[in-house]
Formats: structure tokens, C-alpha cells, sequence
């Protein structure tokens, strides 16, 4: 038998091109994926740009400045109103409710929205939890008896007469941040505690259990109009809220 002699040097250099093949490959691969990421990232961006710019617009039609509505209260509640319609969760989809808890309680900090119509439905005093704080909200529980409000997104259920008279239910949307406000009853009532000859004496509403209590005169229209599966956002500007919520980082 005739042996076949191999160059040293051709034979290293075939078996080195060998070896770069999957090297290559997996190179191509990593090079899709970069460009793949290039691609969605921008997508997402301008995504969240043209909700933002349709918050704006929102916002300046219905001159929600001159009323004192916190400019990022509303954007952020808009976004998760936005993402709950997406979900199907909301049966009234006119109808956004912002608490701003920036502002002081004896401001007129709730606001009833109609958004598809762009209207202010009602904007009035609205009370926070006795253990949140006392001129301002500063601290927020989603514990039971902690006489604390709650932040977050909510959608509002049925209207009935209890302690407080005539009052709707409300259901936490938001894990670990407020989902435990339907068995800690927190709900909105009327109350004595929440008008503005109060304010006037005091310098700031009486303060709930947890519930966001408002004027007991205006309690039945405002509970009447947005029952029955519509949107609540309570808001404060406090990073831990922001960065936690599902709804707002989804």
C-alpha cells in the first residue's frame, strides 16, 4: 500500500479553517440578534412617545393645568388607563378618576374626567387615610388596619348604603400595592370631614380610615357617574410607586 504524505503546513492551516466555521456561524447569529434589539428598542420608544404626546394633547385641550392636576399624575394615569382598556378590563371607557395626592388636602385634588369628550366632570376635595399624613399624604400601605390610602390604579365596582351612607367599592388592580383594598372595605364615601368650611377652619380635611372620602353633597352624582367599571388612579410622585407598578412599566 502507497502511502499519501501531507504537507504539516497545509494540513494545520485546513484544519484551522475548520475550527473557524462554527466561530463565524454563531458570529452571524450574535450579529441578528444585535440588529434584532437595534430594531424593537426604537419601536418601544416610539411607542411610549406617541402615548405621552397624546396624553399632552389631552391635557392642554382640556386645560387641566389651570385646574392644578399634576402634569405627570395625569400622564401616568392615562398610561394605565390606556393599558387597561387594552386588556378589557374597563366597562366605562369615557370615564378616568385622578386623586393627586402632590397636592394639599384642602385643595380640589379629585378629577372626574370624561377623556373621550374631553371634559371636566367634576373637580372636588378629596380625603386621604388618617395614618398617610396630615396636610399632605406621604406614606401609603396596602396593609389591613393601617389607616393608610393606598396608590395605584382601580377600577370602581357597585354603589351601596353602609356606615358611611351611600358608597362605592372599589378593586386594587395592582399587586402588593393595593390589591387588598376590597377586604380592607376601602371605599369612596361622603363624609362630614370632607368639605371645605372643614378646610377653612383646619387648614386641611379630616382624614379616613384608608377610603378617599369626599364631600358628602356631591357623593351620590360623582359615585353615580363613575360606578360600575371605570378607572381610578390614585397618584403621588414617589419613585417606589412608579418603578413597582406592573401597569406602568408593562
Amino acid at each position: 500500500m502507497k502511502l499519501i504524505h501531507i504537507n504539516p503546513l497545509y494540513f494545520s492551516i485546513t484544519c484551522l479553517l475548520f475550527l473557524q466555521i462554527p466561530i463565524l456561524i454563531a458570529g452571524d447569529n450574535n450579529a441578528n440578534k444585535v440588529a434584532f434589539q437595534n430594531v424593537t428598542t426604537p419601536i418601544t420608544k416610539s411607542l411610549d412617545a406617541e402615548l405621552l404626546e397624546t396624553a399632552d394633547s389631552i391635557y392642554n385641550v382640556m386645560d387641566l393645568a389651570s385646574t392644578g392636576l399634576n402634569n405627570e399624575a395625569f400622564q401616568l394615569a392615562y398610561k394605565g388607563y390606556t393599558k387597561l382598556l387594552q386588556e378589557g378590563v374597563v366597562s366605562k371607557t369615557d370615564l378616568l378618576t385622578i386623586a393627586d395626592f402632590s397636592k394639599a388636602s384642602s385643595e380640589k385634588r379629585l378629577f372626574v374626567l370624561d377623556v373621550s369628550h374631553e371634559k371636566i366632570l367634576y373637580n372636588t376635595l378629596v380625603a386621604h387615610g388618617r395614618n398617610s399624613g396630615l396636610k399632605y399624604a406621604t406614606d401609603f400601605s396596602n396593609k389591613p388596619e393601617s389607616n393608610k390610602s393606598s396608590l395605584g390604579f382601580y377600577l370602581t365596582l357597585d354603589a351601596y348604603f353602609g356606615g358611611n351612607g351611600y358608597s362605592l367599592k372599589l378593586q386594587g388592580l395592582e399587586k402588593g400595592i393595593n390589591d387588598k383594598a376590597y377586604k380592607r372595605a376601602i371605599v369612596m364615601h361622603g363624609s362630614d370631614y370632607a368639605n371645605p368650611d372643614y378646610a377653612s377652619s383646619n387648614g386641611f380635611l379630616g382624614r379616613s380610615f384608608g377610603c378617599p372620602a369626599i364631600p358628602k353633597k356631591q357623593a351620590a352624582p360623582i359615585i353615580n357617574t363613575i360606578k360600575n367599571g371605570s378607572v381610578l388612579f390614585i397618584y403621588h410622585p414617589t419613585n417606589k410607586y412608579v418603578t413597582s407598578s406592573s401597569l406602568l412599566n408593562s
